[in-house]
């Protein structure tokens, strides 16, 4: 099974990292991300890195590191330069495993700009990835959801389904049903993230996606 899997949000702060990093474990997929900003705060790398039990997982470095924490088209105009998405797109063909899905993680939502001309979704399109959406609760979060699952109808992008993070809430299954799209899971609120609790998840995540990207 060698694919892309982008891991999306319906904003900042909605567990993408930790998704991202249960998603990896459940496919012993490699994991990369192509652009960190806020270097500051560390990486999402070493964070995913730090995560994972399997001993199969590469977690590839980031094509840009910048250090302000922003858009990427902010962060990398702050440094005087810019991010060429030919580069990403190349090195994503490097870094695709020939038997096993690359999880690429995106920063924020789908229009985060990269560049000044590209956005995360164009990004998405040009990588021919398959995208986990990751969502968690709070006010204006339905209307958040709900924007993102009609711009990747809209555009056509291949949805594998929703990952909810954070405490449980019955919204959920309305964002399911009102955008079609099926729920993988949901990680709930923990006070200890750690390589337990990620290979926890993973176990659980991993017979639904297996059956969604058949």
């Amino acid at each position: 099974m060698s694919e892309r899997i982008f891991i999306t949000g319906i904003g900042t702060g909605v567990g993408k990292t930790l998704t991202a990093a249960c998603i990896t474990e459940a496919l012993n997929a490699d994991y990369w991300k192509p652009v960190q900003t806020g270097l500051i705060e560390g990486t999402d790398t070493d964070t995913v890195l730090s995560l994972l039990s399997n001993t199969v997982s590469v977690c590839h470095p980031e094509a840009w590191r910048l250090q302000a924490p922003a858009s990427p088209h902010l962060a990398a105009r702050l440094e005087n330069t810019a991010i060429d998405t030919t580069k990403i797109l190349t090195l994503a063909d490097q870094y695709q495993p020939a038997e096993r899905p690359l999880v690429i993680e995106g920063a924020g939502g789908l229009m985060v700009p990269v560049n000044e001309t590209v956005f995360t979704l164009d990004l998405i399109l040009a990588l021919k990835a398959r995208v986990v959406i990751v969502a968690q609760n709070y006010l204006g979060s339905i209307n958040h959801s709900l924007l993102t699952a009609r711009m990747l109808q809209h555009t056509g992008v291949p949805v594998i389904g929703w990952v909810f993070s954070g405490e449980e809430h019955s919204n959920e299954a309305d964002i399911v049903a009102w955008s079609g799209y099926p729920k993988i899971g949901r990680i709930p609120l923990t006070n200890q993230v750690d390589k337990a609790f990620v290979q926890q998840q993973a176990q659980l995540l991993t017979s639904p996606l297996h059956t969604l990207l058949a």
